[in-house]
C-alpha cells in the first residue's frame, strides 16, 4: 500500500491496523538536540485516547507510547524516531460477521476493489480511525520543533450535531470534553450527543484550527503552497470531508473590495486570507476550518450488499464513537503541526543559504 508517508524534510510514515498487534510512526528529519521523552508525547496521545469522552467507544486502550529509536539521553539525535503503541483491548471476533459485507459509509467496498479482496476487515483495519494514533504521536514531535520558534497550534470544536459555538474563548477549549470554546454551546452539544446515542445514530461537526506565531515566508510557490499541503494533510484524515482557509466559501460570495486584506505600516488590518497569500504565510494567524462527517457505524438498520452482490440489511454492532469529535480534534491539530514543521525546516534551509551560513570547522 503506497501513500503512508507524508512530508519532505520532516517525513512521517504511519503503520498498523485497528485490531493488529500495534500501531505507530517513524519520523525522519527531526533535527538533533531537542529535548524529548515519552511523557511529552503521551500528553498529546491522551487527548485522543478512546473511552475518555461522552459518546466515545467503550474500547479501553491506554495508548502508551514507546520510543524505539532516535532519542538518546533525553535528546533527539537527528536519526529516525520510531514510536510504537501496542493494542491492548482489541476484539477482532466482533467483526467476524462483517468480513463479507460492505458497511455503508466505510471503506470496505473501495478497499475490496482496490486490493482484490485482500483486506483486514477487523474494525476497518488500516482505514480505521485508530490509524491516527501514529499521526498524533508524530504531531507531538512536530510540536516540539515548533515550540523552538514560539509557534502554537490550537484546534477546537465550533459545531457539532447542528449546534454552533457563538463564542471563541480559547481558554475554555481544554476545560470540557468536546474541546469547545463556548460553554453554552458545549452544554447543548452534550444533549445532542446523548440524543443521537439513544437513537443509535451519529453526528458530524466542524473543527477550527488557529496557528499563532507563524512567520511570514513559509510555503512553496505553485504546487506546494502552504494551504495546499494543509488541505492534503487534513483531508487525509478518514472522517474529514471539507476544508477551508480564511474567509473560505464565504469569500466566494463577496467582492474583492470586501475580501482583500488592507495593509498598513503596522501590518494587516484584517485576515480574510487566513494567514496565507500566494501559497506563502503572511505572518498573520493561520485559520482553517474542517468539516467532519458523522461516524458511519450506527445501530440503525441500513441497506447494503455482500461480496456476492446479495442484498443485506445491516445493523452495525460493536464499540463505536457517536461522533469523530472530539477525538479527531488532536488529530487535526497534529497534521497542521506536521505541515508547519515541514515548511519551517524548508524555509530555514532557504534562509541559511541566503545568508551563506558557514559550516563549522572542528579543527579551526
Amino acid at each position: 500500500m503506497a501513500g503512508n508517508t507524508f512530508g519532505r524534510l520532516f517525513r512521517v510514515t504511519t503503520f498498523g491496523e485497528s485490531h493488529g498487534k500495534a500501531l505507530g510512526a517513524i519520523i525522519d528529519g527531526c533535527p538533533p538536540g531537542l529535548t524529548l521523552d515519552e511523557e511529552y508525547i503521551q500528553k498529546e496521545l491522551d487527548k485522543r485516547k478512546p473511552g475518555c469522552f461522552l459518546g466515545s467507544t467503550p474500547r479501553k486502550e491506554s495508548d502508551k507510547v514507546e520510543i524505539l529509536s532516535g532519542v538518546f539521553e533525553g535528546y533527539t539525535t537527528g536519526t529516525p524516531i520510531a514510536l510504537i503503541v501496542y493494542n491492548k483491548d482489541a476484539k477482532p471476533s466482533a467483526y467476524e460477521h462483517l468480513k463479507d459485507l460492505f458497511r455503508p459509509g466505510h471503506g470496505d467496498f473501495t478497499y475490496f476493489m482496490k486490493y482484490g479482496g485482500f483486506r483486514d476487515y477487523r474494525g476497518g483495519g488500516r482505514s480505521s480511525g485508530r490509524e491516527t494514533v501514529g499521526r498524533v504521536a508524530a504531531g507531538a514531535i512536530a510540536k516540539r520543533i515548533l515550540e523552538e520558534y514560539s509557534i502554537e497550534v490550537t484546534a477546537y470544536t465550533i459545531a457539532l450535531g447542528g449546534i454552533e459555538a457563538k463564542k471563541k474563548d480559547l481558554s475554555k477549549v481544554y476545560q470540557n470534553k468536546l474541546y469547545c470554546p463556548d460553554e453554552e454551546a458545549y452544554e447543548l452539544m452534550i444533549k445532542e450527543i446523548e440524543k443521537a446515542k439513544k437513537e443509535g445514530d451519529s453526528l458530524g461537526g466542524v473543527v477550527e484550527v488557529v496557528a499563532k506565531g507563524v512567520p511570514a515566508g513559509l510555503g512553496e510557490p505553485v504546487f506546494d503552497k502552504l494551504e495546499a499541503d494543509l488541505a492534503k494533510a487534513v483531508l487525509s484524515i478518514g472522517a474529514v470531508k471539507g476544508f477551508e482557509i480564511g474567509s473560505g466559501f464565504k469569500g466566494a460570495y463577496s467582492r474583492g473590495s470586501q475580501n482583500n486584506d488592507p495593509i498598513s505600516p503596522k501590518g494587516f488590518l484584517k485576515n480574510d486570507a487566513g494567514g496565507v497569500l500566494a501559497g506563502i504565510s503572511s505572518g498573520q494567524d493561520i485559520v482553517i476550518r474542517v468539516a467532519v462527517k458523522p461516524i458511519p457505524s450506527i445501530s440503525i438498520p441500513q441497506k447494503t450488499i455482500n461480496k456476492n452482490k446479495e442484498e443485506v440489511e445491516l445493523v452495525v454492532k460493536g464499540r463505536h464513537d457517536v461522533s469523530a469529535i472530539p477525538r479527531i480534534v488532536p488529530v487535526i491539530e497534529a497534521m497542521v503541526r506536521i505541515v508547519l514543521a515541514d515548511h519551517l525546516l524548508m524555509q530555514l534551509a532557504n534562509l541559511a543559504f541566503q545568508k551563506r551560513i558557514k559550516f563549522p570547522d572542528f579543527f579551526e
